[in-house]
């Protein structure tokens, strides 16, 4: 039972990351239908950031949790309108080449000045040890991260739900054609939602660096798991993109553990599922379909 428990909380924690990340993809596709293949890159930033200002300028974790979004979100911001806003109106297909283009700048960049190795990045003092859930102990670093990326999500949620200018991003990022058909300038908001989806995936890589090896790949590896994530979800689908970021973080998790014995099981069950929910729901579980022209 507490071998159970123990994997599902790995699962939670793991499907946090997965959450952000999906939740800034998803934002960012439903506003500019740009499938944003440089979020990984922004996510490696985000942890080699926090990295160089600990290293370099004795910046701690907790000032990075808030410098490094920021900052990647203003960089966001600059990027959509200087490049990506002169795309949006060709084949989408553009767009993609040029954020895996910049994929592969950003990640030789990075290694010319750092190289391939991973570095490490120390817990904060205030979040290390263990918390004593009764049937095992548990990092108080990941009970952290999974209460954080809850309270955030949210947070989220409630802001796009429940203020006007929420409505408005909601509703221009999941139906932008009808939104558009009621006179709003979907527009204006292009260049301020790209920017947070950005902010969203600097803020996942802050978190990652004490938990996970800080190296110029390590977006390359999660990106491809995330992108499948946004198409279960569905795509442009907000609360899509985060429930799946979680059930995706407790599949693999439960994969791990009980199919140890066929590893191409466990790390191939994400796809699995993809294809078995883009047979039987080609818009994704809470996508909508779109109608026939």
């Amino acid at each position: 039972m507490s071998g159970f428990a123990q994997n599902t909380f790995n699962g939670l924690v793991s499907g946090a990351f997965y959450a952000l990340l999906a939740l800034g993809l998803a934002v960012i596709f439903g506003m500019l239908r740009v499938v944003n293949f440089a979020h990984g890159a922004f996510y490696m930033l985000g942890a080699f950031g926090a990295y160089v200002l600990l290293a370099e300028a004795g910046v701690p974790f907790w000032a990075a949790l808030v410098v490094m979004p920021l900052a990647l979100g203003l960089l966001g911001m600059l990027l959509e309108r200087a490049v990506i806003h002169r795309l949006t109106r060709l084949d989408p297909l553009y767009n993609f080449l040029l954020t895996f283009g910049l994929t592969l700048i950003l990640q030789d960049l990075v290694k010319s000045r750092y190289g391939v190795q991973s570095s490490p990045y120390a817990t904060p003092a205030e979040l290390s040890g263990t918390v004593d859930f009764g049937l095992f102990d548990f990092p108080t670093y990941r009970v952290f991260i999974l209460g954080f990326t809850v309270l955030l999500c949210v947070a989220v949620w409630w802001v796009l739900g429940r203020t006007r200018i929420g409505m408005v991003v909601r509703a221009a990022t999941e139906r932008p054609e009808l939104t558009r058909a009621f006179g709003i300038d979907v527009g204006k908001w292009v260049t301020p939602v790209f920017g947070f989806g950005i902010a969203l995936a600097g803020l996942a890589g802050v978190l990652a660096a004490p938990m996970r090896a800080v190296n110029p790949l390590m977006g390359a590896d999660l990106i491809i798991v995330v992108f499948a994530v946004v198409v279960i979800g569905g795509l442009g689908s907000i609360f899509g993109s985060v429930a799946a970021g979680f059930g995706i973080g407790l599949i693999q998790a439960w994969g791990e553990a009980y199919l140890s014995e066929f590893p191409i099981v466990s790390q191939t069950v994400v796809f699995v599922v993809m294809a078995a929910v883009l047979l039987w729901r080609p818009a994704g579980l809470f996508g909508r379909e779109e109608a026939p022209a």
